[in-house]
Order: C-alpha cells, then structure tokens, then sequence
C-alpha cells in the first residue's frame, strides 16, 4: 500500500524542490566569464588602442560595445609574475612568483576555483607558465580550479599544434624528431591560434547549458615572430612605423634600460610585418569565437575579457620585448564587454593592473571573492561610477635582476632602481617617455606623494625591490 506524505513532510518538500530550482535558476542568471588573453602583446597593434596597420575589427568590436581601458598594467612586465598576479589578485611576490618558471604556491586561489565552487564549469587552453620549468608539460597535475585543462600547457611558443589518440601534442618536430618552433604546413586546423580557438568553441558548444569560466591563454604574438599563410606575407608591403624613441641620446636613457644591439629601422622594418600577422590572426579568432556566442545566444550573457599578460617594446627605446617600466612593455590591452553592466563605448582612464583583475571581475559578477586578494574592486570604475576614495595609483615591479619598482598614475609614472637615479616621467607633457621629471621643482609634490605611497606598498606587501640600499635611501630622501 503506497503511504503519502504527511501535511509537514509535503512542505518540506515543496520548500526543497523550490530551493533546488531557485538555485538552478540563479546560477543559470549568473553571468558566464570567457577571458582571451595573449603574450606579449603591444597595445598599440589594436586599432581601439590606435592602431592603423592591423584592422582589428573584432577586438575593436569589444571595445566599442564595452569598456576600454587606457591605464592598465602588468604587475610585472613578465610572463609567469604578471600570470600568477591575474589569476590570484595577489602580488607576484606574494604568489610568489618573482620571476618565469616558478611554481605558483598551491595555497594560492584562483578566480577559477572560486567560480568553480559557485557551480561553473571551467576550463584553459593554452600558455599557462604556472608550474614550474616543464615544457610543454600538457594537462598539469595542479588545475587551480580550471577543471578541464587538457589542453592547457606548461610554457613554450609553439606554433603546430595536433590531437592524438594518447592527448595533444606538438605538431613541428625537427630533424631528430625533437619538438620545434616550426610553422611549415601549419594551416587553420593546426596553428596554434586556431586550433586553441577551436577549443574554446568546443568548450562553449558542450557547456551552453550551464555557467562558465574559459580561459584561452594564445602564446602569440611572442616571438619567434613567425604566422601561418595567409597572414605571414600579409603585410610585407606595409611601412612599418619607427618609434620616435629609437634613436634617443644617452641623457634620454636610465640605466635600468640600455639600449640592445642590433635593434634598428632595418631589423624592425624586418621583423614588424610578421608580429602584425600575427595579431591579425589572433583577431580572427577572436571573431570565430564571439560568433561562436552569438549563434548559441550566449554573448549578452557572458563577460568577455580580451587582454595580455605584458607588451612588446617592437623598437621603442631601441629595446624589443619587456621587462622594464616603459609604456610599450608594462601597459597593456584590457577590454571588456558586459551589456548588463558596462555601458558600450566607455573608457576608463585610472591606472589599473593584473593584480586587480580577479577582484573587479569578481564584483560585476557580483561573487563573493576569497578574501585572500590584494588588488582592488574596480567594478563600479567599469560600470562608470568612480567611488569618491578611488586612489588612482597602481604598483609594479622588476624581476630578473632588474629590481625596480614603480608607481604609476593615469599621467605619472615614477621608477626607483638601484641601476640608476630615480625617474619620474609626464606621461601626458612626454608620452615617449623621454625626459626625467624628478628633480624639477615643479613636480616634487609628486614625487612625494607617489613615493610615500610606495614606501607604503612595499612594506604592506613585502616587496624586496623597495629593500635595496640605493633605491631605500632614495626613496627616504624623497619625502623628506
């Protein structure tokens, strides 16, 4: 004989079931969060950055729908520093990822695992540089909340990439069979840019259904600076723009960044046309992807991140690549598209940084974060509401042997090193970046403002570039 439930029971049930789908139903509401997110990407390759050469019609389309930020940086101007800083909102120091091919602690929480614990489904392609010195090394052991990594690798700037029964893989391969930079024969299956796109699609087609977090870390534009066809000829014809600072005098020149040999109109004019191949393919892809959330109805209802890791100097200051302070290898490309919350078209000029991305995305979404970041909510700055206390300042370090540390404002940008005296430049009265301001009268309540907040950072945060002799005794004589 079947018994019904009696009348408290029957509530109680009632009050689950509903519980249940409330909760199903809020998850389904929440926000879905794709970041794109390239290595060594200069800003300016961008037309939304004020690019010309590069028609970055899809990344640009981002920027126009969404909020483009003109002032953010990577904490460090480094691969695996600015890494662990992005997916952490912790300093590199405190990750403590310093420098490349340190294993980030296990401690550390992600924005992944936090959205992991909120039911998300989530998952990586590509760079991740957080595991130490293994290379390629496919699928590490440590996910830190990206559940599906699969085709996440270690480090490495391959460029043929491949599926086999036994998992991915390294494509190019050299005379001994050894894995290689190769591009020859790559095509839109296999490039590396495309077939991680393609990862991302299908990872977005299998997880429609439900919340998501994707992250598609591309390792280009980084050198070696070779592309598939078409776009390896692509702009061959171009002429390639030579920055102004190229050939700047010793006086223009800090000792924290000498000028490298063999870096000159010839050499740019030479290596250029494939970088900017590159960041067409890598904008076409992004294109295949946000059509991907447009035929499945996603894109109005997810968080779309385009950004980088750190820039490429491509020239400027006679110097390619980054590690130092300057524009083209510390400030880099953030864009972000939320209908919901970010007004189309808004620009946000206040000096931001990696180390503030897991809190601010974390607060659109309106996620409680672990309590474990160090940078700041900028979410109500996206969302075009500056709160009265904003402190428009961001700090960000050397590595390598190139300990500086640095303060950095929408105008300002002040460097202690103990390779040299301080620099404090006007980003707005010199935006190459060519003049010390430091001693001139007229700036010294900057000085001191910025300095005494820098004191401040490297004792809260126990930054060691702040400790070395030269650099504290500068910094102590500043606000004197």
């Amino acid at each position: 004989m079947k018994r019904s439930l009696c009348p408290v029971a029957m509530f109680l049930a009632v009050v689950a079931c509903m519980s249940g789908f409330a909760t199903i139903a809020a998850a389904a509401d929440r926000p879905n969060l794709l970041i794109l997110h390239t290595d060594e990407h200069h800003y300016n390759t961008l037309g939304c950055y004020g690019g010309t050469i590069v028609k970055t019609s899809n990344i640009d389309w981002l920027a126009k729908n969404g909020v483009r930020c003109t002032s953010f940086y990577a904490t460090t101007p480094v691969c695996s520093p600015s890494r662990s800083s992005f997916v952490s909102g912790r300093y590199p120091q405190c990750t403590p990822v310093v420098t490349n091919n340190i294993p980030m602690d296990d401690g550390v929480v992600t924005f992944a695992e936090i959205l992991r614990g909120q039911g998300y489904a989530t998952g990586y392609a590509g760079k991740w540089h957080l595991d130490g010195a293994g290379k390629p090394q496919w699928g590490p052991e440590r996910q830190f909340g990206f559940s599906e990594n699969e085709f996440m690798f270690n480090r490495g700037h391959w460029k043929k990439m491949e599926d086999t029964p036994e998992g991915p893989r390294v494509a190019a391969r050299n005379a001994k069979g050894q894995t290689s930079y190769g591009v020859d024969g790559a095509d839109e299956k296999s490039f590396a840019t495309d077939w991680l796109a393609d990862k991302a699609v299908d990872f977005i087609r299998r997880h429609k259904a439900e919340p998501f977090c994707y992250m598609l870390s591309i390792p280009d534009p980084h050198g070696p600076n070779t592309v598939r066809t078409p776009y390896d000829t692509m702009y061959d014809d171009v002429d390639v723009p030579i920055p102004a600072s190229l050939n700047k005098t010793a006086e223009q020149t800090p000792g924290w960044a000498p000028k490298e040999r063999g870096v000159n109109e010839k050499s740019l004019r030479r290596i250029m046309p494939p970088y900017y191949g590159m960041v067409k393919c890598i904008d076409d892809n992004v294109g295949k992807v946000l059509d991907c959330l447009r035929e499945e109805g996603l894109l109005d209802k997810t968080i779309v991140v385009f950004t980088a890791d750190h820039g490429d100097l491509c020239g400027e200051h006679g110097r390619l690549n980054k590690g130092v302070p300057y524009e083209g290898s510390a400030k880099i490309p953030f864009v972000l598209y939320y209908p919901t919350k970010v007004q189309a078209g808004a620009v946000v000029d206040e000096a931001l940084s990696c180390v503030d991305f897991l809190p601010t995305v974390l607060g659109l979404m309106g996620i409680e974060t672990a309590g474990k970041e160090q940078g700041r909510d900028a979410s109500a700055l996206l969302a075009g509401e500056k709160p009265d206390d904003w402190n428009d300042l961001v700090f960000i370090r050397g590595t390598g042997g190139a300990n500086w540390v640095c303060a950095v404002s929408d105008r300002y940008k002040l460097v202690y090193s103990p390779k040299d005296d301080p620099w404090l430049f006007d980003l707005e009265e010199d935006p190459q970046e060519l003049t010390n301001r430091f001693d001139d009268a007229e700036y010294r309540p900057i000085v001191r403002r910025l300095t005494a907040q820098l004191i401040d950072y490297c004792k809260t945060y126990g930054d060691p570039n702040g400790e070395a002799p030269q650099v504290k005794a500068a910094m102590a004589a500043a606000v004197e």
